[in-house]
């Protein structure tokens, strides 16, 4: 039997006869076989494999995106290669070069720390890339986008119509970009309510315990406030449990809101109002243009650049601003 059969068994391709096709499968099983992938890569150039880069897969926000990818891409016959960089632009860079070496089919980029020079090395590959939250351009890049600043503007807009007057921002790594919208925009509103506002901006770790922390900082001041907003659900949760253990009221002392919708923030107490990002639809989105439709097939600019409009959620962390003890 030539290895030429077996080939076409192995990757159900051409006409092979029903009893050949039962002999190589009998002795695939008699010899514990199992197929070399790398070598296949190098062989067909094709790894069926989606590369998937995040910034930090210990937040439930990426894990969830992650998730979904997953299961999209098993869906379509793919494997997924997943490496995060706890948002280390070295980390990212050895990262896209591990996938590049890997030949994988496509690379799905979740790093808010992606600089013009990681943008340059994925066009220079050609291969068909997706980066979600970091605007960029190539023939091979799709670009997805969330418009932060209007659910940030939605939340600060909902506290500040049920009385809230002193307001602080929770957030991490507020320089790059993606993060920086959120902030951007809890600063131009306090801006547009101007004297009639007081407000502070925490930074702190992506972490339960950063949110933990920074909320003791906000407490540790003379006036502390009313409303606290966190860039995400994860340090939202951590600002929760420092407040509980203060003794401290949600939402009747201090009103928190979160971002992303995680599924952490309607299982902790009380459950969060947040805002609701769809991991799922993104990750599913992501597989059909690394796969389904390749970036390649997008001809005009505007179909490389999908912008997601969130949806605030309110839940039972928010509420009226009530006169304190």
């Amino acid at each position: 039997m030539s290895t030429a059969t077996v080939s076409r068994v192995l990757n159900d391709t051409g006409q092979v006869r029903d009893e050949t096709r039962d002999a190589v499968l009998r002795a695939i099983a008699r010899l514990h076989y199992t197929p070399n992938l790398h070598a296949r890569t190098l062989a067909g150039g094709d790894s069926r494999t989606i590369g998937m880069i995040v910034s930090n897969l210990e937040n439930p926000f990426f894990l969830d995106i992650y998730r979904s990818l997953e299961s999209e891409a098993h869906r379509v016959g793919h494997e997924v290669l997943v490496a995060s960089t706890g948002y280390d632009p070295d980390r990212l860079t050895a990262a896209i070069r591990l996938m590049l070496g890997r030949r994988v089919t496509g690379i799905a980029a979740v790093a808010s720390e992606m600089t013009q020079g990681h943008v340059n090395e994925l066009n220079r590959s050609g291969i068909p890339v997706v980066i979600y939250d970091v605007a960029a351009t190539g023939r091979n890049i799709v670009n997805v986008l969330v418009d932060y600043a209007s659910g940030m503007r939605e939340m600060i807009e909902l506290l500040y119509t049920t009385g809230h007057r002193h307001f602080a921002f929770v957030g991490h790594h507020t320089m790059l970009g993606p993060l920086s919208a959120r902030l951007v925009a809890f600063n131009e509103s306090m801006q547009q309510y101007g004297r009639r506002v007081k407000h502070q901006v925490v930074n702190e770790t992506d972490a339960l315990d950063g949110g933990y922390r920074a909320a003791h900082l906000l407490l540790a001041g003379e006036t502390p406030p009313t409303a606290i907003l966190c860039v995400n659900d994860l340090m939202a949760s951590g600002v929760l449990r420092a407040l509980r253990e203060r003794g401290i009221r949600v939402p009747d002392d201090i009103s928190v809101t979160g971002f992303d919708n995680v599924t952490l923030a309607e299982y902790v107490t009380p459950a969060l109002t947040t805002v609701d990002v769809p991991r799922l639809a993104i990750g599913q989105l992501v597989v059909d243009r690394l796969v389904l439709q390749p970036v390649a097939t997008q001809r005009k600019a505007r179909d490389r650049e999908l912008v997601i409009t969130p949806r605030m959620i309110v839940r039972g962390s928010t509420g009226p601003m009530r006169k304190r003890r």
